[in-house]
């Protein structure tokens, strides 16, 4: 194999290190940090299972953002297109990473191609909103936008890949089955697939440290994760 493949390989476990380490590390840090107030958002459920059942339409609906004026839906609409596009992009990129392809996945194929062509569109609409609405123009900061044309750069480099530059997809996926079983192999000979690849590892090593956490700040959000219910039990906090 020669030199640069080498790097490419290395980075490319550098990057999956960086985003399981730091994403690990933000999980311990918030179960770390004390929590003196119970601050559920009233009316809330007052069991557990009531929080589950709570939080499963705000998961999949994002049932709060729904609810607000019409910049909210407009924002609503444009975020969940993306998220339920790159959870199908995500699903059809699996083939790469098994062998053999499980059904499953092969059955993703054609909705995840439909998913990569909306999926630029849906991130435009989120960056439009950002210019046009004075509230978020005035406190959205360069990383906002930075997160934004990272994930546009990924979506176009793939609909490159896929109709105007294509590399091979034997090379791309003993390059990529390579890596996750640790047996490197040579890096597909496409500058295009080198720069989709390169944005990706890019992404990984930004997600721990952005805002992009709240993928897992979703699920435990004091306001939607708590129980509402300060008469039934008493919050303790660890010092008290």
């Amino acid at each position: 194999m020669n030199g640069l493949g080498n790097v490419f390989n290395l980075l490319a476990y550098a990057a999956a290190a960086v985003f399981i380490l730091g994403f690990l590390y933000k999980v311990i840090v918030y179960f770390k940090t004390p929590s003196p107030l119970n601050i559920p958002t009233t009316p809330g459920p007052k069991t557990s299972g009531g929080v589950v059942m709570r939080l499963i339409p705000e998961i999949l609906f994002f049932r709060s953002l729904l609810k607000g004026g019409a910049a909210e839906k407009i924002l609503w609409f444009g975020g969940w297109v993306f998220h339920v596009c790159f959870l199908l992009i995500v699903l059809r990129h699996l083939r790469y990473f098994t062998y053999p392809v499980p059904g499953f996945v092969m059955s993703f194929q054609q909705i995840g191609i439909w998913a990569g062509l909306i999926f630029p569109l849906a991130l435009l609409i989120l960056i439009v909103r950002r210019f046009t609405n004075d509230r978020l123009a005035t406190i959205s900061l360069f990383a906002d936008y930075f997160v934004l044309l990272l994930i546009i750069g990924i979506g176009l480099t793939g609909i490159l890949l896929k109709y105007f530059m294509r590399t091979s997809l034997v090379e791309v996926k003993a390059f990529i089955l390579g890596l996750v079983t640790f047996s490197p192999a040579p890096m597909p000979d496409s500058t295009m697939f080198t720069i989709h690849f390169l944005l990706v590892l890019v992404l990984l090593v930004y997600f721990p440290f952005s805002k992009l956490m709240h993928a897992w700040g979703v699920l435990v959000a004091p306001t939607r994760a708590q129980a509402d219910n300060p008469r039934e039990v008493r919050h303790m906090t660890p010092w008290a």
